[in-house]
């Protein structure tokens, strides 16, 4: 069973003095989110940079934006990356999971956390929730957030990927992932030691794949999940969710079945252009020369 928390069990001053000499980056992977990613790096600075010294650095990967994200979360007071020339040589494109595993190489920390930019109602205690087992239990080394998901006004709803696709799945092949309430959870954490040793999937299976790969690697004693509340995003139609959901489809089965699922298809829908789906990966971060002779000096 993998443990659980709940966000008000860790405060900030206690979790400063257990970080030690540890060093943590927030990173935003982001693109077209101006209205919202503001908000979220000042929120989060002025609790976490400049009142609570917790986190050391705030960065923002900017994944192609057509609009004003890098300047509104460069003025919030974010450092902006440019997802497209960096490594450049491992591809230019947009892709949530290269957003992701750039920010490997441009931050610095000892803790990496990952939270989405297009959260409406973020709070500083999504950071302190997701690093506090990583700076109280030495023992962990990944966290999932899950929260509760309203479709429109109130009620439930949300997360309908992960129930009619992703949990279905995992049943199936990787039933010791069942526990996690919300495997696809844009709000995660991990000590680099351990992330830089996965390979990430481009596009939108980076989180089910880092999860089954944590847990097939290290085992699901390493992993924990925490309670941050409810959680309110732009939600998505069916429509935009379909690829999203046969990706997730595609790293699911090519883990358990890899020699019966390509890494890339289309999903051919009536009346819809067919809508190309990729499931391709990039390799571990720490095999990358550039990120190795970065980490060692040399």
């Amino acid at each position: 069973m993998v443990r659980t928390y709940d966000h008000h069990d860790f405060d900030p001053t206690t979790l400063l003095e257990a970080k030690g000499n540890q060093r943590i980056s927030v990173c935003l992977p982001a693109r077209n989110e101006h209205a919202t990613v503001g908000t979220i790096v000042g929120r989060l600075r002025e609790a976490l940079v400049t009142r609570v010294p917790l986190v050391d650095e705030v960065i923002v990967m900017d994944d192609s934006s057509t609009d004003d994200t890098a300047r509104v979360a460069e003025d919030a007071g974010a450092i902006v990356v440019d997802a497209a020339t960096t490594l450049s040589e491992h591809g230019s494109g947009p892709g949530k999971g290269m957003a992701l595993w750039k920010t490997i190489y441009a931050s610095t920390g000892d803790i990496v956390v990952w939270c989405d930019a297009d959260v409406t109602n973020f709070a500083p205690h999504f950071i302190t929730g997701l690093v506090g087992p990583l700076l109280t239990d030495s023992d962990i080394g990944y966290v999932k957030g899950f929260y509760r998901r309203p479709l429109g006004a109130g009620g439930d709803g949300g997360g309908r990927v992960t129930e009619l696709v992703a949990r279905p799945l995992m049943s199936m092949f990787f039933p010791e992932l069942t526990s996690f309430i919300q495997p696809l959870s844009g709000e995660y954490a991990g000590r680099r030691a351990l992330l830089e040793g996965l390979p990430f999937v481009v596009g939108y299976g980076v989180e089910v794949g880092l999860l089954i790969d944590i847990a097939t690697g290290w085992g699901t004693e390493v992993m924990a999940q925490v309670d941050l509340g409810t959680r309110l995003h732009r939600n998505r139609t069916l429509t935009e969710l379909g690829p999203q959901a046969m990706t997730i489809m595609q790293v699911i089965l090519r883990r358990a079945m890899p020699d019966l699922v390509d890494e890339a298809a289309e999903l051919v829908r009536p009346g819809l252009e067919p809508a190309p789906v990729h499931a391709e990966e990039l390799p571990p971060m720490i095999s990358v020369a550039r990120y190795a002779k970065s980490r060692t000096g040399d």
